[in-house]
């Protein structure tokens, strides 16, 4: 049974064709109108319309905010103007197809879980790492979503009390601290610092007076030290994190996605060196995995497709990977 997945992010609108084993098909995108929320509805609607092609398949829609536990609302979402948004009602209308809205980490969290690296497990928990810090929660082959539906705001865990401010208002957020903005400032102190900085205070200048995440990739790739040091910092607060998540979800596997995941082991060494130091008992239970995300670009909409399908058609009223190859 395929399944449309529609992917909004802040700069563009992802959409696809999905099929039962995570295939995309009639892949489309187009620019997002973040400041326009009734030009932005429009393009979601002219992209399912094309991508249905006249046939009657359900819709998910995957995007970046709270929403609620009907899968309906989007309480606020942080880059679009939606506060208390009715979005699933005003697609439907639209549509005439039955559209379920899920938060664009969840889906990305589910796809990996059902067709990526968490797909042998029934336990995992993706964090990404990218311009800020999400996460998805799966736990006994379920998404987590909470009583309100807005569980699994990883980035918002308080790693440091009292610290650097976050945008949600907080201080000390693992988003301060694991994303890869934090990453960038870790990596122009450490250029400032001199010694192994110097190399990134070269490609400071050389890159106009900015270190951004592909520069500090690069780098990271030719083992700068410099570099490597703002991974190895951004990995122990990240693999800081995970322990304290493991000891309240004990999960199997955790799942690194986002910009930063394509260091690999780079960064996955430093997550597990930094986890086991801050892990409860350690030694006297078994230990999780560790792994990067698989389905890259693809998984938003990848898993908002899939979860339509569950919702609508396999399992009817049920996020559950039950009977899932």
């Amino acid at each position: 049974m395929q399944a449309i997945g529609i992917d909004i992010g802040g700069t563009k609108i992802a959409g696809g064709l999905v099929d039962e084993f995570g295939a995309v098909t009639g892949y489309t995108r187009v620019p997002t109108d973040a400041a326009d929320p009734a030009a932005l509805e429009t393009s979601v609607v002219e992209m399912v319309r094309g991508l249905a092609a006249g046939r009657s398949l359900p819709v998910g829609v995957a995007a970046a905010g709270f929403v609620d536990a009907g899968r309906s609302v989007v309480y606020y979402a942080p880059n679009i103007r939606w506060r208390n948004e009715p979005f699933r009602q005003h697609l439907e209308g639209r549509l005439g197809l039955p559209v379920v809205i899920e938060n664009d980490a969840n889906a990305a969290g589910w796809a990996e879980f059902r067709y990526g690296a968490g797909r042998l497990v029934s336990d995992m928990v993706m964090i990404t790492s990218g311009t800020g810090v999400g996460g998805a929660i799966v736990t006994d082959d379920r998404l987590l979503r909470g009583g309100f539906g807005v569980a699994g705001e990883i980035g918002h865990l308080r790693v440091v009390p009292g610290g650097l401010p976050c945008g949600c208002g907080a201080h000390g957020c693992i988003e301060q601290y694991g994303s890869g903005r934090a990453l960038q400032r870790m990596a122009n102190e450490i250029a400032d610092g001199g010694g192994i900085g110097v190399p990134l205070a070269l490609a400071r200048k050389a890159a106009g007076g900015k270190l951004n995440g592909g520069v500090i990739a690069r780098l990271v790739a030719e083992d700068d030290p410099g570099a490597l040091a703002a991974l190895r910092q951004l990995g122990g607060w990240l693999g800081q994190a995970m322990a304290s998540l493991a000891a309240v979800l004990d999960p199997q596997l955790f799942v690194v996605g986002g910009g930063v995941a394509s260091s690999g082991e780079k960064l996955l060494g430093p997550i597990r060196a930094a986890f086991l130091d801050h892990l409860p008992a350690r030694g006297y239970h078994p230990e999780p995995a560790f792994a990067v995300a698989e389905l890259g670009n693809d998984a938003g909409v990848v898993g908002a497709a899939d979860l339509a399908r569950l919702h609508f058609g396999e399992h009817p009223g049920e996020y559950s990977a039950s009977g899932r190859g």
